[in-house]
């Protein structure tokens, strides 16, 4: 099981988070959502991914959080990339 921290654009209202599957959901002034909490395991995960995007919610960033550091870490095996290769650069465009 890993702990994970789901960003998105907007805001959402606490009641959401029976349907994220019980993750924790904290909003921050800056209108970003941060959905956390804890997933068994990549089809959980990819299950999650699936909610945010049936809600048009625009997908920030999704991190692998170190549950012993508590500091957020990209998870290089979330999309499968070697860990000697940096990561692709991913945008998010406003329409």
């Amino acid at each position: 099981m890993a702990v994970y921290e789901i960003r998105v654009k907007g805001h959402l209202d606490g009641r959401w988070s029976e349907w994220f599957d019980g993750l924790q959901i904290s909003n921050s002034e800056n209108g970003v959502a941060v959905l956390s909490g804890e997933i068994v395991d990549q089809a959980a995960l990819h299950g999650v991914l699936n909610k945010v995007r049936d809600l048009n919610l625009a997908l920030i960033s999704v991190t692998s959080v170190d549950p012993d550091q508590q500091e957020p870490a990209i998870s290089r095996a979330l999309i499968g990339w070697p860990s000697s290769r940096t990561l692709p650069r991913v945008t998010v465009k406003k329409n």
